[in-house]
């Protein structure tokens, strides 16, 4: 990166309220320090389960509502994260939410997962070179977890942001094992939780040693707080909120550290930075 240049991001996710679970304060800290933020979503999450029963009419089996609604959310939660750059995949509503594998609403015409990765990726390669970012994020060839629109999504993502003129990196997320043990042998000391604690090794992690970027977020937690509060939908945060849940009601603790592992370019200065080391 050229020194004095502007500093741009663009982050890939899959569903509404990703962004924030897994990214949202490491968002949140680079708009504050004005970087350019861009979130590239790609579908709205017709398929997700609903927490509050007052709004359960909304889901896929009932209304079919939900995709809309949770883009409201989304547009809440960026707010909260002082983000302000916002596109979905093909536009809003071209992609629709695939559902966990092995379900048949990987059967809609619309489905993420039905769709070609080639379309998809042309698609995003129109962002990339709209944006210009030199930072790229998505999820790794597991998809964080599995589900088959975050392995979409990681499988579009590389296929445009490798050859992307604009781009000098792409990370991948990460929960490393030994940061994710010691987050929930804090949850476990702080006694009685609403939440179930899970087991070491129950929640999806990767080898300490794969994380090798470490982004510093303790100042910018209170807005990923905000942000997920507002996907009232899909996340339960505590009042006292040392960790959230979805709608499987197991704790997930909240870390003063995201991190993320790189997947393509050079790597030196990265250690704590996205962007550390490019202008040398």
């Amino acid at each position: 990166m050229i020194s004095g240049e502007t500093r741009r991001l663009l982050l890939v996710h899959a569903h509404p309220d990703d962004e924030s679970l897994t990214t949202g304060a490491t968002m949140a800290r680079y708009a504050a320090e004005e970087v350019e933020v861009t979130l590239v979503t790609c579908t709205l999450g017709e398929e997700g389960e609903v927490i509050p029963p007052a709004l359960e009419q909304l889901g896929a089996w009932a209304a079919d509502q939900l995709g809309g609604y949770r883009s409201g959310e989304l547009a809440a939660a960026c707010a909260k994260l002082g983000v302000t750059r916002h596109h979905y995949l093909g536009g809003i509503g071209r992609w629709r939410d695939s559902g966990m594998a092995g379900t048949a609403s990987a059967a809609h015409p619309r489905a993420f997962t039905r769709g070609s990765v080639s379309e998809q990726a042309d698609q995003l390669a129109m962002v990339l070179d709209e944006v210009r970012p030199q930072v790229v994020v998505t999820y790794d060839a597991s998809g964080g977890y599995g589900h088959p629109d975050h392995i979409r999504a990681h499988e579009v993502t590389m296929a445009a942001a490798t050859s992307a003129a604009s781009v000098r990196r792409i990370f991948h997320t990460a929960a490393p094992e030994g940061a994710t043990r010691r987050g929930l042998a804090a949850l476990r000391a702080a006694g009685e939780n609403p939440f179930r604690i899970p087991d070491d090794g129950e929640l999806p992690t990767v080898p300490d040693e794969h994380a090798g970027t470490a982004i510093d977020v303790e100042g910018h937690l209170g807005a990923k707080v905000a942000a997920l509060r507002a996907h009232t939908t899909q996340v339960t945060v505590l009042d006292d909120p040392r960790c959230f849940a979805l709608s499987n009601g197991i704790a997930q603790p909240l870390l003063s550290t995201e991190y993320f592992v790189l997947a393509h370019g050079r790597g030196d200065g990265a250690e704590n930075d996205l962007f550390g080391g490019l202008d040398a």
